[in-house]
C-alpha cells in the first residue's frame, strides 16, 4: 500500500484534470444509507459493504463508491447538463483475498446530459485514458445493454426474463438459467408434481416460518407457470451464445453483431448505440481499429452498469486491478430520481494503483 500522503498527492493531481475539463467538486459523506443504496450495488458489493446501525439514522454503512451517492445527489438537486468530479476513499471488505485493499481512493468523473449519449460515452472514455496513457495501458470495452436487449426480447415468459435479467452479472447463474429454461420439466420432479397437486397444502402439515399462505400460494402460481411454459427454443439460445462469444476489435465486433441481429432484432437498438459510440470515439482521436470489444466484459462489476462498460489494465502487472474502469448507469438514475432520469456515464481511477505502475511506492 502507498503512503497515503503521495496517494491524496496524485488524486489532487488526477481531480485537476478532470475539473480543467469543465467538472464540478462533489462532495459526499463518508457514512452512507445502507437501507436505501446497498441493493443498487449488486450482490457482490452488498456482501462486501462495512454495515452498522445507528439509532437515529438507522442502517448505515461505509461508502463503498462515489457513483451511486453522486446520482442521488444529482437527482435531487442537480442541473443540467452536469459533470461532476470527486477524490476520496471507499471502503469494501475483502474476505478471500488478505491482499486486496479494504480501504482504498477512487478519482472519479461522471456525466450527466441528454443530448448525445454516444458523444458522452466517448468523453469519459478519453479522459480517463488521457490521464493514465503514459502507463501504456490495455482497454477493454463491451457494453452490457447488448445482452439485456437480447434476454428482453426472448420469446419466453416475462417472469423467465426477468430472472435471467437479474443474473446478467453473474454468469454461471445466467448460464444455469438459461439452460434450465431452455428444456422441459421433467414431470417427475418435485416442481412439475408441486404444480400438477390440485390442493399443495393437503399434506403439508402446520405452518411454520415467516411466509404466510398468501405467499406460498404466489410462489406456487409462478412454479405452475414455469412448468407448463414453452421452453426457449435451441435457435434463440445459441443465439445469446454468439452474442456472448463476440469479442473481436470494435469493427469487427460491430459487423458480428449486425450479423446476430439480422436473427435476433431485439438488439438491434443496442447494435445501433454501439455505431453511434464508436463513431463518436473515432471523432475525439480514438484508435477504434485497435480498441478491444468483448460482448461478456463488465458482467462481474457493478451491477448498476446498463450499457457502456470500460476498463484499463496493466498486461505487466496482472496481479494489480483494474487502474481505471467506467460506464454507463441511465437505469441508476431512474431509480434514484422518483420520477426523473437522465442519460449518465462515469468512470473511476484508482491512484495508489498509478503509483504502483509509476514506480513511486
Amino acid at each position: 500500500m502507498a503512503d497515503k500522503a503521495k496517494i491524496r498527492a496524485r488524486a489532487a493531481d488526477l481531480r485537476a484534470g478532470f475539473e480543467a475539463a469543465g467538472a464540478t467538486v462533489a462532495e459526499t459523506s463518508v457514512l452512507q444509507p445502507a437501507e436505501v443504496l446497498l441493493d443498487l450495488y449488486g450482490e457482490d458489493i452488498r456482501g462486501r459493504a462495512y454495515v452498522t446501525s445507528d439509532a437515529l439514522l438507522g442502517e448505515q454503512m461505509l461508502r463503498p463508491d462515489f457513483t451511486v451517492p453522486v446520482v442521488q445527489m444529482h437527482m435531487a438537486e442537480g442541473a443540467e447538463p452536469a459533470r461532476y468530479t470527486y477524490s476520496g476513499e471507499v471502503f469494501r471488505r475483502q474476505e478471500d483475498d488478505s491482499s486486496r485493499a479494504n480501504e482504498y481512493t477512487q478519482v472519479g468523473y461522471e456525466v450527466f446530459d441528454r443530448q448525445n449519449p454516444a458523444a458522452a460515452d466517448a468523453e469519459v472514455f478519453t479522459l480517463v485514458r488521457d490521464a493514465v496513457a503514459h502507463l501504456n495501458l490495455r482497454a477493454a470495452t463491451g457494453d452490457i445493454g447488448l445482452l439485456a436487449a437480447a434476454v428482453a426480447g426472448l420469446e419466453t415468459t416475462e417472469r423467465r426474463k426477468a430472472a435471467l435479467a437479474r443474473h446478467l452479472w453473474r454468469p454461471r447463474r445466467f448460464r444455469a438459467l438459461l439452460d434450465r429454461f431452455a428444456k422441459p420439466t421433467p414431470s417427475d420432479s418435485h416442481r412439475a408434481k408441486l404444480a400438477a397437486s390440485s390442493d399443495p397444502f393437503a399434506e403439508a402439515g402446520p405452518m411454520i416460518g415467516l411466509r404466510g399462505a398468501d405467499e406460498i400460494e404466489a410462489r406456487i402460481a409462478a412454479i405452475k407457470e414455469d412448468t407448463t411454459a414453452e421452453p426457449i427454443s435451441a435457435v434463440q439460445v445459441d443465439l445469446i451464445d454468439e452474442l456472448l462469444n463476440v469479442r473481436e476489435t470494435l469493427p469487427y465486433a460491430l459487423d458480428r453483431l449486425r450479423d446476430i441481429a439480422v436473427d435476433m432484432p431485439a438488439i438491434s437498438g443496442a447494435v445501433t448505440r454501439l455505431e453511434h459510440r464508436i463513431r463518436a470515439l473515432s471523432e475525439r482521436g480514438v484508435d477504434v481499429e485497435a480498441l478491444e470489444f468483448e460482448a461478456s466484459y463488465g458482467r462481474t462489476s457493478m451491477e448498476y452498469y446498463d450499457g457502456f462498460v470500460f476498463g484499463f489494465y496493466s498486461d505487466q502487472r496482472g496481479d494489480l486491478p483494474a487502474v481505471a474502469s467506467g460506464g454507463r448507469y441511465d437505469a441508476l438514475t431512474r431509480v434514484l430520481g422518483q420520477g426523473n432520469e437522465i442519460p449518465a456515464v462515469g468512470g473511476v481511477i484508482r491512484p495508489e494503483v498509478v503509483l504502483q505502475l509509476e514506480g513511486a511506492v
